[in-house]
């Protein structure tokens, strides 16, 4: 008899594997991220089949901008293309787009391109498709705090005012739930910075497969996995 799935509302996947997965194939890195885009675009549509309302990536660090400049400068280049290109299919089926980071750091037209997509799936309820962009999870928190500690010094909020929920309210997932499971595909076991406060009861899930090779199948055996978890919050 199988299993019967619990599916998360929230899964968020650190996109691992993509340099690996190349270099295996004695391919360019640069392939191995095209494919990469090709597997974020696979599992959107594995998470609506599965009833998954909510797909977090982790697709550009604050640390990734130490990687050679060609490798930025591509990862760039494909990054507006898809922005560009897949804006109308993300719209048609009604996915919200959502950048969580800080967009001060990319080009003016990337900018523009990701606020314009932003704002033109802002009121889709179905699904939501976060992408993290020139994130870190310390980051948010130290960004958070200084909105918190500006607020404060307005006189808008006082020091005892100050709890979880306000301070969620400064984070970018502001108007989210948190993420009920995290994948990190390759094998790797470390967070890398991703969403250190939602994460406090977030499942986890380690499978060996590059990120280029994810697949439906691959999510459905990442669910079976969280299926099998008792989440307690801390409660007996």
């Amino acid at each position: 008899m199988e299993q019967e799935l619990k599916i998360p509302n929230h899964v968020a996947i650190i996109l691992d594997g993509n340099g690996r997965w190349a270099k295996k194939k004695g391919l360019p890195r640069t392939v191995g991220h095209v494919n990469g885009m090709k597997a974020v675009q696979r599992t959107i549509a594995a998470c609506q089949k599965f009833g998954i309302k909510t797909l977090t990536v982790y697709g550009f660090s604050t640390e990734n901008w130490s990687r050679p400049k060609e490798e930025v400068d591509f990862l760039m280049k494909l990054l507006l293309r898809h922005l560009i290109n897949k804006a109308n299919k993300i719209i048609e089926n009604k996915i919200r787009f959502v950048v969580l980071g800080d967009k001060s750091r990319f080009s003016p037209e990337i900018q523009n391109a990701m606020k314009k997509l932003e704002s033109d799936t802002k009121d889709f309820t179905e699904f939501t498709f976060n992408v993290a962009l020139n994130y870190g999870g310390h980051a948010e928190i130290v960004k958070a705090t200084k909105e918190i500690a500006q607020d404060v010094k307005d006189g808008k909020i006082s020091i005892d005012d100050i709890d979880e929920k306000i301070f969620e309210s400064h984070l970018y997932t502001h108007d989210q739930l948190p993420p009920d499971l995290i994948i990190r595909t390759s094998g790797e076991q470390r967070l890398s910075g991703f969403l250190l406060w939602q994460c406090s009861y977030s499942e986890f899930y380690f499978p060996q497969v590059h990120f280029p090779d994810f697949n439906e199948e691959q999510l459905k055996i990442a669910i079976q996995e969280y299926s099998k978890r008792d989440r307690r919050y801390g409660k007996v």
